[in-house]
């Protein structure tokens, strides 16, 4: 897998409103199915395109990415109030045990998904609690999103998630993308 990050100086391309069609936001906040005093993270967060529609209807959304300037890009929009950013890897996350209410991922499962990754979530995210992840899938054309022998298929994400103790309640592939949500 490529295991890279996405390139910053094309950045402004996260913020293409067609990025919706692989997840609306409200596809993504009924995945989450959280009340509006959650503790939520977006791992990857990037320019803030998907925790920007799941920051207002939560009490805290973290804004997880791995690259600084991410954060700075998207601190030139207006940020939610609830947002707090956090520069960090996802196998290393700053947050107490059992510290999230859920988490989610968009397009950036392929850039982070290892064993210490997983552990990780597994252990910030409370009992009961969920993680919902969007990707591009291994069986996609490659259209769109990164190169297909850089992708996860379903089924492989799938048991990922069960090996790191979560159970699947929802794996769904689509055209270019899979959902997964997985409960803590």
């Amino acid at each position: 897998m490529g295991f890279h990050t996405y390139d910053v100086d094309r950045a402004d391309a996260l913020e293409d409103p067609d990025r919706f069609r692989y997840c609306s936001a409200e596809e993504l906040r009924a995945a989450l199915a959280v009340d509006t005093d959650a503790t939520v993270a977006d791992l990857g967060s990037g320019t803030g395109f998907y925790t920007d529609v799941v920051a207002p209807h939560v009490a805290r959304c973290y804004a997880v990415d791995v690259q600084a300037a991410m954060h700075d890009l998207h601190r030139e929009k207006p940020v939610p109030a609830s947002v707090e950013f956090v520069t960090a890897g996802v196998a290393d996350l700053p947050f107490a045990d059992d510290a999230l209410d859920a988490a989610f991922s968009t397009m950036t499962y392929h850039e982070y998904a290892s064993d210490a990754a997983l552990a990780e979530l597994s252990r910030v995210v409370r009992p009961g609690g969920r993680v919902v992840t969007v990707d591009w899938t291994a069986t996609g054309t490659g259209e769109s999103g990164p190169p297909t022998d850089e992708r996860f298929a379903l089924g492989a994400a799938v048991s990922a998630f069960e090996s790191a103790g979560f159970t699947v309640e929802r794996a769904q592939t689509r055209v270019e993308t899979f959902l997964l949500v997985a409960r803590r």
